[in-house]
């Protein structure tokens, strides 16, 4: 069995769970108690933080890597990334549910019985429920999202897929979608799988992100730059 399966397997059978996590959770923590953010009778802000955030990749890297190592060997990265697709939907689409996971003044006992109760409707694989319930026991909930995400990536790399994040300033059609799919695929000679979202803030145009590359047509840039240029004019 691979090292991260094995360490991950120790927390799915009930014993103790510990992944090395970065120092700047340490810091983080630090900092969220001395600004309130732990402590306070609502917890807001801290689940507004980015997805992407170093300190909650650093937390969910690990993670999501021993959970794929052990969905491959078992040959069920398929369903896993399935099951945990469908977790991260109800966690998006449910405010009252993600505040509950990355409140720290709701208990991990309540939390655990929340948990339990999706898990025995949601008829998840063994694996997927297994890792929640560490997740749950090691109080790392409030990086499962961040965790799904890793996950998720990894499962495309392995496809050899790439992802890009595209925000339009109003809906893409399934065509212009099908189109900037083929003509980036045509530019980084991979698959590459969109998720769009809307910003009515751009006026008109695309942001596209891969990777750290990033292409800016928007019109909201395009006068910006524009109104730059007029300043240095004068």
């Amino acid at each position: 069995m691979l090292e991260g399966a094995r360490i991950l397997q120790q927390g799915v059978d009930d014993q103790p769970l510990y992944i090395d996590e970065s120092p700047q959770f340490a810091e983080f923590l630090g900092y969220a108690r001395e600004t309130g953010f732990i402590g306070a009778n609502r917890f807001e802000g801290f689940s507004r933080l980015s997805a992407s955030s170093s300190v909650f990749a650093n937390i969910a890297r690990p993670y999501a890597s021993a959970l794929f190592d052990l969905a491959n060997e078992t040959k069920s990265v398929a369903e896993v990334e399935k099951n945990l697709s469908e977790m991260g939907a109800l966690i998006s689409s449910n405010a009252d549910f993600s505040q509950m996971l990355s409140s720290p003044v709701i208990s991990a006992e309540a939390k655990t019985i929340a948990i339990e109760k999706i898990l025995a409707k949601a008829k998840f694989h063994k694996i997927v429920a297994n890792f929640i319930r560490a997740v749950a026991r090691n109080g790392r909930l409030f990086v499962l999202p961040t965790m799904i995400d890793a996950f998720g990536e990894l499962c495309a790399k392995a496809r050899g897929e790439i992802s890009a994040e595209v925000i339009s300033a109003a809906p893409l059609s399934k065509k212009q979608l099908g189109d900037l799919a083929k003509t980036l695929k045509t530019k980084t000679g991979k698959t590459v799988t969109l998720d769009a979202s809307v910003d009515p803030s751009l006026i008109g145009g695309l942001v596209v992100r891969v990777g750290s590359q990033m292409i800016d047509s928007s019109l909201k840039t395009k006068l910006s730059a524009m109104k730059i240029a007029m300043k240095e004019v004068r």
